[in-house]
This record gives C-alpha cells, structure tokens and sequence, in this order.
C-alpha cells in the first residue's frame, strides 16, 4: 500500500463519483457520493470541537447514517474512533468516558440523559431540540449542515493508531485493543474478500448493533471495500424484526450471532421466510453449537460461515468457507493468519488436545490500553495468545469455551460447552448454559434451560440425557428452567451474571 493511507479515503472517497448505494437506512438509501460529503462534514465539527490528529472520539450513537459518517470523519482527521453500547447504564458510559479521555463525545436521544448522569462533557448532541440542550452540549447535526463538505485527508499511515475494540467485559471491566490501520485493512482483504468473497452487488444486514466490531466492519467497512452496500436501522434486534428487514431490503449477506438464530428458528412464522435472497450468513460472537448450525440448515437452507475472532485481533482469524463448513467447527486459518493449539508452556499439541492458541497474523493488537501486565501476557509482536481453548483435527479447530470458564468436577477438568451441546440435541431444548456452581465446598455443574414453546420436560428426563450421551462426572448435577438468558451487549452469553445466582 502507497503510504499515506487514511482509512475514509480509501473505503469511502473512493467510490464518491458513483451513484452506487453505500447505505441503506429505512426507506433512504444513502449514496457514496452523500456519505463522502457527510463524513467530511463531521470531521470539520469534530475539528472545530478541538479534536486533533491521535486523540479519542467517543461514539454513544443509535446505528444509522450519522453513526457510520461520524466513524468515518474521525477517521479522515486522523482521530482515534472508539463505540459503546447505546443502551447502558450511566455508570457504564462514566467508566467509558474515564477510560477513554475522549475529547469529544458524539450522543443522540437515546444515550444523552445517562451520559449527562454520568457527567460527560464536550457532547455533540444530535436527534434533540436545541432548546433542550445544556450548557457544553452542542447540537451536532446543525453544526454538520452547516460545515464545508470538502476536507483534505489526514495524511495517516497504515502504522498509526486508528481504531480502539473494546473486550467485552465479559470477564473483568472492558479493555481497549489498540488497533493501527492495518488491521481494518489487512482484515477486509484476508476474510471480506478471500474467505467471504464480498461483491459489488452485495446488500449486508446485520443482526448486532453497529458498536460491536464484528458487525460494524461487516455493515459499514467491509462492504465498502468493493462498493457494496450495508443495511443499518436503530432498533434493538428481535427475529421479528430481521425477518421484516430481509422482507424489506432482501440482504444477501445476514451477519449473525447463535442467539438469534436460534430465536429465528424457534419463531411461529420460522416456516413462512423467504430467505433465498441469502447466499450466505455469518456466525461469529460465541460458539455456535453444532445442533444448532443442524436445526438452521433444516428450517431455513442458508448456507453458514461459522467463524470466530476476537478484539485482540481486530476480527476473524479462523473461519469456515462459504458452502464448504464443517459443522461443529470454526474452520481454518483465515489467508494470512497461522493458529497453534498450545500447552501452558507454549509448546505445540498434538491434534486432538486441547489447550489455549496461540494466533499469529497482521492485525493483532498492540496492547491493552492501560493494561501493561496483561499486555505482556497477551501480546507477542504479531502473535496472541488467547484465553480460549480449542482443539485441532485435520487442519479445522474446534472451540472449547474459555479457560476461565472450565469446571473441575471430582478433580476433572470440564467444559461447560460440552454439557451444553450434549443438552441441546434433546428435541425440548431451545437454549442452555451451564456454570459451576459451589455446593458444601464442592464445584457441580449446573444447567440453565430454556425450552421450546410449547415443550415440556423434567429436569431429570434432562439429567438422564446427559448422563446417556455423556461420561457420568460431566451430567449437570442440577437443572434449573428459565425463560432467557442473559446476555451482553455483544449478545455473547453472560457466564458471570449466571454465576452470581444463589
């Protein structure tokens, strides 16, 4: 790549002569052409309000056009984006705002009164009346109208810092990946263009909002690379939503999470889709279990790309191939990348084993911002070691869950993952997690069940079901009904929160 190399430049001003959509919001559709002129509009309001070249932006905005033109005019002055979740709490957003010491903060209706409880300062407010605003709220999309819509590029390079990926927390408080510009770019040719093959005539939805990485790069970078268009709305996710929004807009790429394809499976109207406008959809976020990947091979016929990546390196590392998956795996190494599974010592296993892996590729992390310990246990260069366990066999990788989240039962190690594929064949079972869970000082397993509508099971038909399909020591000791499973704002199951259960 020629150096300088900013990234809106070269995903969005390249296609700004064309009358191609880049965007498609509700019933607009957004042009490049509209969205070049958008994004240099913002980065002249981001640069009025004292943003310089390497300093934070804050995005606390509902998915849509101003959330991807704000994106992008950080980028174009050569700012360093980070995204949160737009429906936290404001003791969230207030770690947030200290964490990042982000100069300015970008907010709308829905994110502003619980930035204001958690005394944000220098917001830029849009989608609320000028009237309502505050002292130190500016309101930004009058700002943006009335900014030049021309803007000289940032001449930044593929070596700087652009782009900080929040973990997910899902395990301690949220770090930041500090990414250069050559992972969004190494990223988008390796797994949008080699691995998922991205077209031109490609319209790509996705089920998570556009903070999450996976999905904001999938809606809103990738697609971009090659003049496709991406499908963004701000409501919150539910299957009868997506099932409207394929209706509507007829995607050809569905960028998805295992929660809501099984939400999209057990739907009353799951069997009235038309989804063959789909030539393919993603999975990526959390395993996806292999009956799982059966049950919407049966109900729906959409080929998947099971994959998995991580902030730590910037995306997916390990994928399958469009119509070419092996289920119940995550597929290989995606072109660039190289994966071993290890022991504690950091020597290669043998296939079969399971163990950490170690993952060298082109868009590794630099570091945890403010995390020097855990950086250097992290982070070696362009090689991570992850905290997930997985196994080898025949080139293709199969994940075992987190090794934090292992449980050791009569002295043997477990993985919750295990029970919980096993629980899930049982034609009753929608959804299941299982944690550990303390009894006279002793760790047992124990399962969180969400049935079917209309199902009805007894928790030791489900006991004898593991104990059938299972070693004995792995069956969970008990097993507890509920209605949902809690989840975090990635949509990843929430271990903890289950956990933290009496």
């Amino acid at each position: 790549m020629p150096e300088p190399f900013n990234l809106a430049s070269y995903f969005v001003d390249r296609h700004a002569a064309t009358d191609r959509t880049a965007l498609v919001v509700g019933s607009r559709e957004v042009s490049y052409a509209s969205l070049a002129k958008l994004v240099n509009q913002v980065g002249h309001v981001l640069r009025d309000a004292g943003v310089r070249s390497g300093q934070r932006v804050l995005l606390a905005l509902s998915d849509g056009e101003e959330f991807v033109a704000t994106w992008y005019g950080a980028q174009k002055i050569g700012a360093v984006t980070a995204e949160v979740y737009p429906f936290l709490q404001p003791k969230d957003y207030a770690y947030y705002l200290g964490y990042t010491e982000a100069v300015a903060v970008v907010a709308d209706a829905v994110t502003l009164p619980a930035l204001r409880e958690a005394g944000a300062r220098n917001l830029l407010v849009t989608g609320v009346p000028e009237s309502e605003l505050l002292p130190g709220e500016r309101p930004f999309r009058t700002l943006v109208d009335a900014a030049p819509d021309e803007l000289e590029a940032a001449p930044t390079t593929l070596d700087d810092v652009g782009i900080w990926k929040f973990t997910t927390g899902s395990t301690g408080a949220p770090k930041a990946c500090v990414h250069t510009l050559r992972s969004p770019f190494e990223s988008f040719e390796r797994y949008a263009v080699q691995v998922l093959g991205l077209r031109e005539d490609d319209r790509i939805l996705a089920v998570p909002k556009l903070f999450f990485g996976y999905a904001r790069d999938l809606v809103a970078l990738f697609p971009f690379g090659v003049g496709a268009a991406g499908i963004a709305f701000p409501e919150r996710s539910t299957a009868d939503l997506i099932f409207e929004l394929i209706a509507r807009h007829r995607p050809t790429v569905l960028v998805n999470v295992p929660t809501m394809m099984s939400a999209m499976i057990a739907h009353p109207a799951a069997a009235e889709q038309d989804l063959s406008c789909l030539r393919m959809t993603t999975s990526a976020g959390e395993a996806l279990p292999a009956e799982l990947h059966r049950r919407w091979d049966a109900a729906f016929g959409v080929p998947v790309v099971d994959g998995i990546g991580s902030s730590e390196a910037y995306h997916i590392y390990l994928s399958n191939r469009p119509g070419a998956a092996q289920v119940g795996t995550l597929g290989t190494e995606v072109p660039g990348y190289t994966a071993q599974v290890v022991d504690e010592l950091g020597n290669p296993l043998p296939d079969g084993e399971i163990g950490p892996l170690r993952v060298t590729g082109p868009t590794i992390a630099l570091e945890y911002h403010g995390d020097a310990e855990k950086s250097a246990k992290t982070f070696d260069g362009d090689t991570l070691t992850s905290g997930d366990l997985f196994s080898r066999s025949e080139g293709f990788f199969r994940h075992h869950g987190r090794a934090d989240a292992l449980l050791k039962v009569g002295g043997v190690f477990v993985a919750p993952g295990e029970i919980e594929d096993c629980l899930l064949v049982h034609v009753a079972v929608l959804d299941c997690a299982v944690v550990g869970h303390e009894v006279d000082g002793l760790v047992l397993p124990r399962a969180y069940v969400v049935l079917r509508p209309g199902a009805s099971v007894g928790a030791d038909e489900l006991k004898d079901h593991a104990k059938a399909h299972l070693a004995k020591h792995k069956y969970p000791r008990e097993v507890v009904f509920v209605t949902e499973l809690p989840r975090t704002a990635n949509g990843k199951l929430d271990r903890r929160a289950l956990a933290a259960r009496p």
